[in-house]
C-alpha cells in the first residue's frame, strides 16, 4: 500500500493514558540492560499522550510532511547506504555520521529490529501516525550526530531533554530525569547532570524539529552548517559534566549501573 493510500489514523489506534508504573519496570530493565533497547519503545508508549499524536498530524499535513510522504523514503535504508554518501565531504554530516555508527557498531536497520521487538510487523497499524512516529526513532542516531550529545548515559539522558521538547512524549522526558538520578546516585558526582538535563531542552525548544529535516540535504552538509541551519546550539553543560566526570575517573565507569552492582 503507497502512502497516498493509507489513513491518517487506523480505526484500531488507541490513544492510550498515562501509565507511570508500567513506565518504571521498563526502566528498570533498561538499567539492568543499557542495551536492551527495546525497554525505551515500551516507555514511551506507557506516557505517549495526545500533544504527540496532534504534532504528528500537524506534520503529515504540512507541505514537507505531504512531500516526504509522496517521496515514499526509506530512511533507515538511505542512511545505511554507504556508496551513497561516497562523495560527501570529510566534514560532512555524512561522514561524521558513517564513524559514530561504526564506532558504536550500530546501523539504522538495527534500530528498526530492536523497535519491531516490541511492535513486530503484523501487529502494526499502517496509518500515517505511524509513519510518523518510525520517522523519529529513524532519525535518532541521526540527532546524536547534529546535537554532539555521546551515547554514554549522560549524553543519551541529555539527548533525550532534547527530544522531549521537540516531540513531547512524557516518556522521553521520564527517561531522561529517571536517568539522570540514576547517574546522580550511581556516581556521587559533583557534575551538574540535571542541569545538563535542562540545558537540553533549552536546545532543543530553540533548535528546528529534527525528525522534519530533510534528511539527505542534511547528510551533504558541513556538520557546522548544518547545525547553524537548524539552529542547534552547543552543549556547553554537558561537555563541562564530561570534564567532571572524567576528573573524577567515573566517565568511564557504568553511569547507570544498578546500585547492587556498585557493591
Amino acid at each position: 500500500m503507497s502512502f497516498a493510500d493509507r489513513p491518517l489514523v487506523h480505526p484500531d489506534r488507541r490513544i492510550t493514558g498515562m501509565r507511570p508504573l508500567k513506565a518504571w519496570r521498563h526502566f528498570r530493565k533498561l538499567v539492568a540492560n543499557k542495551e536492551d533497547t527495546e525497554q525505551v519503545f515500551h516507555i514511551t508508549e506507557a506516557l505517549k499522550g495526545r500533544r504527540s499524536h496532534r504534532q504528528a498530524w500537524a506534520f503529515i499535513a504540512s507541505e514537507d510532511g505531504k512531500r516526504y510522504l509522496a517521496e515514499e523514503t526509506d530512511i533507515p535504508g538511505m542512511l545505511d547506504d554507504r556508496d551513497r554518501w561516497a562523495a560527501c565531504g570529510p566534514n560532512s554530516v555524512a561522514a561524521h555520521y558513517i564513524a559514530f555508527m561504526k564506532r558504536e557498531g550500530l546501523t539504522a536497520a538495527g534500530l528498526v529490529a530492536e523497535s519491531e521487538k516490541f511492535m513486530p510487523p503484523e501487529r502494526q497499524l499502517g496509518d500515517l501516525t505511524e509513519w510518523y512516529f518510525k520517522r523519529l526513532r529513524d532519525t535518532h542516531d541521526l540527532c546524536h550526530i547534529l546535537t554532539a550529545y555521546g551515547r554514554e548515559a549522560l549524553g543519551e539522558a541529555s539527548l533525550l531533554g532534547f527530544t522531549y521538547e521537540q516531540n513531547h512524549n512524557r516518556g522521553v522526558w521520564f527517561i531522561a530525569y529517571a536517568a539522570a538520578h540514576q547517574i546522580r546516585k550511581q556516581t556521587r558526582t559533583r557534575a551538574p547532570i540535571y542541569a545538563s538535563i535542562a540545558e537540553g531542552r533549552r536546545l532543543g525548544r530553540a533548535a528546528a524539529k529534527l525528525a522534519h529535516m530533510d534528511v539527505e540535504r542534511v547528510m551533504r552538509m558541513d556538520i557546522a552548517a548544518a547545525r547553524a541551519w537548524l539552529g542547534v546550539g552547543e552543549p556547553v553543560v554537558y561537555r563541562e559534566c564530561l570534564r567532571i566526570l572524567e576528573s573524577e575517573g567515573k566517565l568511564g565507569a557504568d553511569l547507570m549501573a544498578p546500585a547492587q552492582a556498585a557493591a
